[in-house]
């Protein structure tokens, strides 16, 4: 048995067309031995994701067939772990979060840190200091996190990557986040100063990994920000309400993407706490 995660269009349709989809899944599961763990539901794009425990794609294709004939347009393989760290959840809430869940979709913002100069610091520091700056880098931003509605993904050696559930708590962590170091690098002899990167999608496009290309933007997004600077996508810049200024920055052409990608700075100067 493996995990997979399917993609459906389903434009038009409403939450409650879905939930009963999903219910006929459900009822005839057992006899294909294929286990449907939960889905979300976009109902403002028309997606839904299934969430699945079969022998192969081609097992869980066929219990959508037969179930109410919603055949899913793309199969991935998943880990769980990587499913609960991006989304949340990997098992249907209880029922009284029935309604909760119909406004549950799986579009995230994927957010990237990075320690600028992380290399040079070990070099000229030693690891047991750089060490501790790392962990002083880790506390501000998981404080923020936490502040934010942010879920940490994994940790990337002098950097983090999040994962929320939309552009706004992601640009306003960002900014709060920038903010913890300018108030820590006032008080601290050695300064830590980052750098970041936000891009949004959805779990299942065009890549075979869980949220690929949405991942691999915002990484390079990252690693292209300059010193104390927080880069997003097109797709954060209009897709966020946050109370944060932006001016459009440079079309980049970045490592995995044939075409210039256009770029938005996102101011982060006034009081954020954290």
């Amino acid at each position: 048995m493996a995990i997979f995660m399917d993609r459906h269009d389903l434009k038009g349709y409403s939450a409650a067309d879905v939930a009963e989809a999903h219910r006929k899944d459900l009822d005839i599961q057992d006899a294909y031995g294929v286990k449907f763990l939960t889905y979300w539901f976009d109902h403002e794009r028309g997606t839904a994701f299934c969430l699945i425990d079969a022998p192969d794609k081609e097992t869980a294709q066929c219990v959508h067939r037969v179930a109410h004939g919603f055949v899913a347009g793309e199969v991935v393989e998943v880990a769980l772990s990587a499913v609960e760290a991006f989304l949340g959840r990997i098992q249907d809430p209880d029922p009284p979060a029935e309604q909760s869940r119909n406004n549950d979709c799986a579009h995230r913002a994927i957010m990237f840190t990075d320690i600028v100069g992380s290399t040079e610091m070990t070099a000229r520091l030693g690891d047991r200091m750089a060490t501790e700056l790392v962990r002083a880098h880790d506390s501000v931003v998981r404080r923020c996190l936490k502040n934010h509605g942010g879920s940490e993904v994994k940790h990337t050696g002098d950097g983090i990557m999040a994962s929320f559930i939309s552009t706004t708590q992601a640009v306003d962590c960002a900014t709060a986040i920038h903010q913890g170091f300018h108030r820590y690098n006032r008080g601290n002899a050695e300064p830590i100063h980052i750098r970041i990167g936000i891009d949004c999608g959805e779990p299942v496009e065009d890549s075979n990994d869980l949220f690929g290309t949405t991942v691999q933007l915002a990484a390079r997004l990252c690693s292209a920000a300059s010193t104390d600077q927080i880069l997003v996508s097109e797709s954060v810049f209009r897709d966020q309400h946050s109370s944060a200024a932006f001016r459009q920055a440079a079309r980049l052409q970045l490592k995995g993407f044939p075409a210039p990608i256009p770029t938005f700075e996102c101011a982060w100067a006034g009081p954020v706490g954290i």
